[in-house]
């Protein structure tokens, strides 16, 4: 029992280290980051917390559980900053990442739950969505631990009421909608008939567990139709709907089914290099049997695989097929699966340690030269070694900027210990390579990786992540127009599409509106040099001139309607 107490306390520091230190280091350089926390930012000014509008016409996109979790975590220091608009995703992943691993620790041995821990914490996809401003990594965690609640659910022959599965399926339908709630009901319920429970017991008692989670979504969707009306309506119906059947009103992450397949082994980076390597040095036996068996041999499988490892492959393969359903697809709707995949992948690295070591050793390797490559790079540049003709093309201006955003970083004291691991990472990999026993091998690379994730975010990351950010734009513009509204003009709102100037009117505090919104008199505007020139051809009664702010895409103007 000490034990696994000392190893929830490691693996709660180790989550603490991966996710919290470095979260405000990087400006928004996105447009989805800043549209998430725009709402929040308008609820703290406006004091509206059930619709509020943003952008000057903007109501949010989805339901506001992850806007209140900004909000309450930005009222402790009176602002939204970066950080705080980042710490819902990152408490939700941690708090993801400890239920799971109590989860199939009880089930499957604290070893296994570790490894699938730390595979769930360090995959690209996942550390990304934990450490961003968007409501997807808390509609993943409240749906994953939802699955854990309701698989506890089952083992009791669903038996009593099971509360903080419901609390957490009406968080997910009040983070992005229904489809938060229905998943984790389906994969269950088919879970559970599988399993030889009654269908109408099943139908029923899941029945009873959406209904009650949905009382506390009702309540707010009353509250909200009571403010936003008809317009409210047809949003709610274009994102849970339409987007569904693809026929909204403007495109929206439209892809191809083996979309999603390209996405989840990216999105296992660093991982799906060790699966491809363990390919190559795996004995494969003759495949006998004739494909008309082997549709039976699976439903012999599955009747009699344990009970976690099935509940963990349904999971993944409802979910993931759901969501090629769609036309609308993006890697982050993926989320959930991920740390069912951590799952096997976890007791598939135990196997390769005992059989097939040498794979570890090699992507152990690999990921040690990746670190030793990621240093020499950086140095390089510090130094000066890379010119600026190295680069070319459309691109070379920024990339220019990138390195030069490396060159001049500062070398702190973090920065030389984010340095000092790396190496020392590197260290202890090759000294277990030394070593007869190589049964802790598996952590020497989780070490490697888990630094080259925390030098990415604290280091590496942040001065060229920055150099593509608007803030210096916004902060410019701050000065000239302290206060009062400042317009935006982009074509792509005089289309229709539902795009602003996000960046910007964030770090502005919420004072940019669209031109086709008012059409002010007089005032100032934000647009783009080709955006003003089509301005200046539809509006040629007003004048505008430039006001400068610096060497930027995008520009400041003043304008005047002609009153003569």
């Amino acid at each position: 029992m000490q034990k696994n107490r000392n190893v929830v306390w490691i693996l709660a520091g180790i989550c603490i280290c991966s996710l919290f230190l470095f979260l405000g280091e990087s400006y928004f350089h996105t447009k989805g980051e800043p549209r998430e926390a725009v709402v929040a930012l308008a609820m703290l000014e406006k004091g509206n917390w059930i619709l509020p509008v943003n952008n000057g016409v903007d109501i949010a996109y989805k339901p506001p559980l992850f806007h209140w979790c900004i909000a309450v975590c930005s009222a402790v220091i009176g602002t939204v900053t970066e950080y705080t608009s980042r710490m819902p995703s990152a408490i939700a992943l941690m708090a993801m990442v400890m239920v799971g691993y109590a989860f199939f620790a009880k089930r499957r041995g604290r070893e296994v739950a570790f490894v699938m821990a730390l595979l769930t914490l360090t995959n690209f996809e996942v550390h990304r969505a934990g450490t961003n401003c968007r409501v997807d990594m808390l509609l993943s965690a409240l749906m994953v631990i939802a699955l854990y609640q309701l698989y506890k659910w089952g083992e009791k022959r669903l038996r009593g009421i099971p509360w903080i599965a419901i609390l957490c399926l009406s968080g997910a339908f009040l983070t992005k909608g229904p489809v938060g709630m229905v998943l984790p009901c389906l994969v269950m319920a088919v879970f559970l008939w599988i399993r030889g429970m009654n269908f109408w017991r099943i139908f029923f008692s899941f029945f009873g567990v959406a209904l009650a989670s949905c009382v506390l979504p009702f309540a707010w969707y009353v509250a909200a139709y009571r403010q936003g009306g008809e317009e409210f309506l047809q949003l709610v119906l274009e994102e849970n709907v339409l987007r569904f059947l693809g026929k909204m009103s403007y495109e929206s992450h439209e892809n191809p089914a083996y979309y999603n397949v390209v996405t989840v082994l990216a999105g296992y980076v660093p991982y799906t290099l060790l699966v491809l390597i363990s390919l190559f040095a795996l004995k494969y036996r003759k495949v006998q049997a004739k494909p008309r068996e082997w549709w039976g041999r699976l439903k012999a499988y599955i009747r009699t695989m344990d009970d976690t490892r099935l509940f963990s492959l349904l999971s993944i393969v409802i979910i993931f097929v759901f969501y090629c359903i769609p036309k609308s697809k993006r890697s982050v709707y993926l989320l959930p699966i991920y740390p069912f995949i951590a799952y096997f992948l976890a007791e598939y690295i135990l196997y390769l340690v005992r059989v097939r070591p040498v794979v570890m050793k090699i992507f152990g390797s690999i990921m040690a030269s990746v670190s030793i490559l990621l240093l020499l790079v950086f140095f390089s540049l510090r130094m000066g070694w890379v010119p600026d003709t190295i680069f070319s093309g459309r691109h070379a201006e920024e990339n220019r900027a990138f390195m030069h955003a490396l060159e001049t970083v500062p070398l702190d004291v973090v920065s030389w210990f984010l340095i000092g691991a790396m190496l020392v990472a590197v260290k202890c990999f090759i000294s277990s390579l030394r070593k007869k026993d190589v049964r802790m091998i598996h952590y020497d690379v989780f070490f490697i990786v888990f630094t080259i994730f925390l030098s990415l975010d604290g280091l590496f990351q942040p001065p060229v992540l920055n150099v593509k950010s608007q803030k210096p734009i916004a902060e410019s513009i701050a000065r000239i127009v302290p206060q009062g509204t400042v317009y935006s003009y982009q074509l792509n709102e005089v289309k229709g599409n539902p795009l602003r100037q996000f960046i910007v009117n964030f770090y502005l505090g919420d004072r940019v509106v669209p031109f086709y919104a008012v059409s002010p008199v007089q005032g100032y505007m934000v647009a783009e040099e080709v955006e003003i020139a089509v301005f200046k051809e539809e509006h040629p009664d007003y004048r505008v001139e430039e006001i400068p702010i610096g060497d930027y895409r995008l520009r400041l103007y003043q304008f005047k309607k002609n009153t003569e």
